[in-house]
């Protein structure tokens, strides 16, 4: 249940009533009768009108601005992936496969000091 005073988007209208859709609105009530399907009273602004909604037609404002910063990032990643031809990247994003884990890690942890100085030496001279 969303709060009073939120900002929502109208993104649908599924009573077909002639909503705002896409415009922004405030929660200004909640509809709280037992035989009603509308949940919210939703005040709009640039429609100068209170609309009663369904919980189903209004989101969050800064949910739908998540979701899109989602969007963009992912077509980003995308992009980069084609343009790099990182197929693994590509096929990370596209097919949601995982990473495979690396190794060198767990090897790294379970190493003794002497072990990692030895390395750290050895690169230092190379």
């Amino acid at each position: 249940m969303l709060s009073l005073g939120a900002k929502v988007v109208i993104i649908a209208d599924q009573f077909e009533q002639n909503l705002p859709l896409g415009e922004y609105g405030y929660i200004i009530a909640y509809d709280r009768n037992a035989d009603n399907v509308f949940d919210y009273v939703v005040r709009v602004p640039a429609a100068n009108r209170n609309f009663l909604v369904p919980d189903e037609d209004v989101e969050l404002e800064e949910v739908l601005l998540q979701e899109e910063a989602d969007r963009i990032e992912r077509e980003a990643l995308i992009d980069y992936a084609l343009a790099t031809f990182n197929e693994e990247l590509f096929n990370r994003i596209v097919k949601g496969e995982e990473m495979p884990e690396e190794q060198d890690n767990a090897a790294s942890e379970s190493q003794t000091t002497e072990d990692f100085i030895r390395q750290v030496n050895l690169k230092a001279w190379i």
